[in-house]
């Protein structure tokens, strides 16, 4: 996977409460995500970065699981709002899951330019706070080549518009946070595009 973060503070603010995850689990898959501390400033980033802590541990787990001991540890935070994704390179397939409004697309190469293959399915809530009971993560084929861009609440909704599909995994993130960052919090975009499974 070719990937990249591109990120900013809410201005006026010191440090980013919009985290990424993107580890490497038992090198047959990746594990990828954005957490959306609540509001902004420090508290935001303690309980998003307590989170990522959280995932990095227990990267191998399912991805209900992950949800299910982040809502543990981060009792008594602001919360967060997060969405995660896992690659499986061996099946090709794509499992993803998301509690409050941190959107994820699956993006491929169009003749009009680029079409959204697949959206993830988010649930209302608030890890750490309140969480409906999790379903099965949502799981859809990845094909080579593809584009995943999980983007927090403080990029705008039409962040999807008129990217360069052909460009790097960093310059597409740069251009989306660049371009649709909004003015009144944090805001993240995670881009990875799969490249064919490792030989």
């Amino acid at each position: 996977m070719e990937w990249a973060t591109s990120s900013r503070p809410r201005p006026g603010e010191r440090v980013c409460g919009d985290q990424p995850i993107a580890v490497d689990v038992d090198g047959t898959a990746a594990l990828f995500g954005v957490l959306d501390g609540l509001g902004h400033g420090p508290a935001a980033a303690t309980a998003a970065l307590t989170a990522v802590d959280v995932l990095r541990g227990a990267r191998g787990e399912r991805l209900e699981v992950l949800i299910q001991l982040c809502h543990r540890v981060l009792s008594g935070t602001r919360g967060v709002a997060m969405t995660l994704a896992r690659v499986d390179f061996q099946t090709g397939r794509l499992t993803w899951t998301g509690i409050g409004n941190v959107s994820a697309n699956l993006v491929a190469k169009a003749a009009s330019g680029t079409q959204i293959r697949s959206a993830a399915r988010l649930t209302g809530g608030i890890v750490g706070y309140r969480i409906p009971e999790i379903s099965p993560a949502q799981v859809v084929p990845i094909r080579t080549g593809d584009l995943l861009v999980i983007a927090s609440d403080g990029i705008a909704k039409d962040h999807l518009d008129h990217i360069d599909f052909a460009a790097p995994a960093a310059d597409i993130a740069e251009h989306i946070l660049g371009k649709h960052a909004k003015e009144t919090d944090d805001a993240m975009v995670l881009t990875a595009r799969h490249r064919g499974a490792p030989t």
